[in-house]
């Protein structure tokens, strides 16, 4: 394996260690908890399309390299962010439901 991809292997590790879902412990109102439901989801997107992406070779004239890769890393997660936003595939609707049970559950309990 050259140094190149080692390299590369390892900037792709430490930004897929960096990324973090959002806190659902700050979702103190209802629009919050949708926004935060919103993100949850567009996360979720974006780390399942990125094996999706992790094989495509780019086109002529840019031919790829260690910043390219790095680059689609964060391409993907806008698309998680864009599809989220137009709708997504449901899972705000879950994780918006379950925020407002679990802060009822909270309110119940005090």
């Amino acid at each position: 394996m050259s140094e190149a991809t080692i390299l590369s292997l390892q900037a792709q590790s430490a930004l897929a260690g960096a990324q973090k879902g959002p806190n659902v412990n700050n979702a103190y109102s209802v629009d919050k908890a949708r926004k935060v439901a919103q993100d949850f989801e567009a996360f979720f997107l974006g780390q399942m399309m990125q094996p999706m992406f992790a094989n495509v070779e780019a086109a002529e004239p840019f031919s790829g390299g260690n910043a390219e890769e790095m680059w689609r890393t964060l391409q993907v997660d806008e698309y998680g962010k864009a599809i989220a936003k137009s709708g997504g595939i449901g899972i705000a609707d879950a994780v918006f439901r379950e925020i407002l049970r679990m802060q009822e559950g909270m309110q119940e309990g005090m």
